[in-house]
């Protein structure tokens, strides 16, 4: 039976992680500090869990796997695996600086897909950038000094981000999250990652985290990054809702939505949505049920489920391929 699905996600401690998904977006854990909360995933390193209905208790990914690919949709049926992978991400401090490989290297090397990725920046202290690419077109070998001399910080675009901006973050762009920003992020399914620069910092371990250069240095383009934030106009397509579609590639299409008053979307036979809220208080109704969702809860809707309505005032992400 198809239903909208409300999500209880994994949560991760990184060491850079703050408390504001704990204390903000009410994720209920034990944790002292919560990094990432990953909304939506079926990836093994983390799967969500469903809250409501006739699945309750078990994870997105089991669902799925009895339910059959007319869930996933026909876009998302065409991939291997479940496409997605969403979270919300405190950064209380700088993320590493890192790069993600792109589907034929991630596949050959890692055994899953790549990561292209795109950020909506929930929240901004003053002052707060991200790292975006490079300044300037280097070579091989200057990116490798630089990571070894720990001078790569000099060369690389330094962004300035406030609420309300969208980054697309193709795979081989070498990019980090800075310090103050809190990120709504949609991404292939994958956590391939290569980290070349972590500001000498140690693990729990109190030894020095691990860097991957040389496959950083096999993945990573040289050349400067094409685009900065991602200002993009209010569309006029959803009915009742006030949207800005912020990416469109192969791999995903998300929309910010403000919901005021009474709307009406419909989930079709190509694709499923998922629903992050990021504020106010919402009710949906579909098939039957009615849901009630506030900030900080991700609610998956089948393909095929059809029409459906949100009622109340509130902030969204709309994801779906």
């Amino acid at each position: 039976m198809k239903y909208p699905m409300k999500l209880v996600a994994p949560l991760k401690d990184y060491l850079w992680g703050g408390t504001r998904l704990k204390e903000e977006f009410g994720k209920k854990t034990q944790l002292e500090q919560v990094a990432e909360s990953w909304e939506l995933s079926c990836h093994k390193d983390g799967k969500s869990v469903i809250a409501n209905g006739a699945a309750a208790g078990k994870t997105l990914a089991a669902w799925l796997a009895a339910a059959g690919e007319d869930a996933l949709g026909t876009k998302a049926a065409k991939a291997s695996g479940f496409p997605l992978l969403i979270k919300l991400i405190d950064a209380h401090d700088n993320l590493s600086v890192q790069v993600h490989p792109d589907d034929a290297y991630a596949l050959r090397v890692e055994g899953e897909h790549g990561k292209t990725e795109m950020w909506y920046v929930v929240d901004a202290a003053p002052g707060a950038e991200l790292l975006y690419g490079f300044q300037h077109e280097i070579t091989k070998e200057e990116f490798r000094r630089r990571i070894a001399e720990h001078t790569l910080l000099d060369v690389v675009r330094h962004v300035p981000a406030r609420k309300g901006d969208a980054f697309f973050i193709p795979a081989g762009t070498l990019h980090a999250i800075g310090k103050g920003l809190l990120i709504c992020e949609i991404q292939q399914s994958s956590n391939s990652t290569y980290r070349v620069y972590d500001y000498g910092r140690v693990g729990a371990d109190g030894k020095p985290r691990a860097l991957h250069v040389e496959k950083a240095l096999d993945v990573t383009s040289l050349s400067p990054a094409a685009q900065g934030a991602l200002r993009t106009p209010q569309i006029d397509i959803f009915a009742g809702v006030r949207a800005r579609l912020l990416a469109a590639c192969p791999y995903f299409t998300v929309y910010h939505l403000a919901a005021a008053g009474e709307c009406a979307l419909d989930a079709g036979a190509d694709s499923f949505h998922a629903l992050t809220v990021l504020g106010g208080q919402l009710k949906l109704c579909a098939a039957g049920e009615a849901l009630s969702l506030q900030k900080g809860e991700t609610v998956f809707l089948p393909a095929g489920l059809g029409r459906y309505v949100l009622r109340g005032d509130g902030e969204l992400i709309l994801s779906k391929v």
